[in-house]
């Protein structure tokens, strides 16, 4: 924001809800020493055991209203979202609710990241299995919405907080499991940034940027996978 980057950073004990959610500043980032000028500015989001949620995957989105927010969370009760101070990166209170956006009913849903395109928000998830290399079975999904708190919908109308969800891209040929999604916006227009397996480089993980393509029903797609 501004000058300054802010780093979200996560903090958990494999397979519960142990977690945390940390912040970390640089108002001087350099490309060319990016491990300096960072400051730690601590916890932001923690889940305890006992939880409906796990403080896990943030990402945080300044909306064109000028409010900023942070998505997150991962299996139980799925994805959350909470309102942002935009200048601290903090919550802008520390009761601020936890806004349901996305589940499926403790199953494996998770990497939130949102865009705002065109008057709407698109809300992207992982759904199934990552970090199995060649049998990972990962995909991406998406659902929109007129409010970034929601009620997101897929293609065919079934809510997010129902398990919908349209696929957007799954295992294609030596691409598998292809997950773990961000959406930005750069110079050179709206990317998607993901992580998959390479069935043909031994299961190696591999990272791709995709350009989002539009439909002309207003539905995010990345036409047929790289070669």
């Amino acid at each position: 924001r501004g000058s300054t980057v802010f780093l979200y950073y996560c903090l958990s004990s494999f397979g519960h809800n142990t977690s945390a959610i940390g912040l970390m500043t640089n108002s001087s980032f350099d490309p060319l020493k990016p491990g300096e000028g960072w400051q730690d500015q601590g916890l932001v989001v923690m889940s305890r055991e006992g939880d409906d949620f796990n403080a896990i995957d943030p990402f945080r989105l300044d909306v064109s209203d000028g409010r900023a927010y942070l998505a997150f969370g991962s299996f139980w009760s799925g994805i959350k979202l909470s309102e942002l101070n935009p200048e601290t990166g903090k919550l802008i209170r520390p009761d601020s609710p936890r806004v349901a956006l996305a589940s499926r009913n403790g199953g494996a849903i998770e990497a939130s990241s949102i865009l705002e395109h065109d008057g709407k928000f698109y809300l992207f998830v992982s759904f199934d299995q990552c970090c199995k290399g060649v049998a990972s079975t990962y995909n991406i999904r998406v659902g929109r919405a007129d409010r970034i708190a929601g009620p997101y919908r897929d293609k065919e109308g079934k809510a997010m907080l129902e398990g919908g969800g349209s696929l957007v891209l799954a295992t294609t040929g030596r691409f598998i499991g292809p997950g773990g999604q961000e959406a930005v916006k750069t110079s050179k227009g709206e990317m998607l940034a993901y992580h998959y397996y390479d069935g043909e480089a031994a299961g190696a993980p591999k990272l791709q940027v995709s350009p989002i393509l539009w439909t002309e029903g207003g539905w995010p797609s990345l036409g047929p996978p790289p070669q």
